[in-house]
């Protein structure tokens, strides 16, 4: 009987032995999955945030260039407004600045015809009646 349970013991010892360089070798195993694991997380979480600085910076870039687009916009569209204001101006008053300068025109004629030997003595006695009149 003693025989037999020195038998059974050595054959538990000898089974949890075996279990036990399973379980060891399980162990190590799953270590060296959690070190490879650990080190591409790592890796992975390293490129992500390299990643994520990238993409602030040009988010920072475009939003300052797109500020800089809007003051060169609004800049635009005040110009072309106070274009707008002097091109209306010269529109509506078109017809009065033609009849000044046609009279200029024909001032400067008249000048140069006075300068150059003509009379026109009579025609200034006339206008100058005209407007005594009026």
């Amino acid at each position: 009987m003693i025989d037999s349970i020195i038998a059974e013991l050595d054959m538990e010892m000898t089974e949890a032995e075996t279990e036990e360089k399973l379980a060891q070798e399980e162990y190590e195993e799953l270590m060296a999955d959690s070190t490879e694991k650990r080190s591409t997380d790592s890796k992975s979480l390293a490129d992500k945030g390299a990643l994520k600085a990238d993409t602030e910076d040009e988010l920072v870039k475009q939003q300052d260039e797109h500020k800089s687009t809007v003051k060169e916009l609004m800049a635009t569209e005040e110009y072309i407004s106070q274009l707008h204001a002097e091109c209306d101006w010269l529109i509506q008053y078109f017809d009065v600045r033609k009849e000044a300068r046609t009279g200029e025109i024909d001032a400067l004629g008249k000048a140069k015809a006075v300068l150059s030997g003509a009379d026109f003595g009579f025609l200034q006695v006339k206008s100058v009646k005209f407007l005594e009149r009026a």
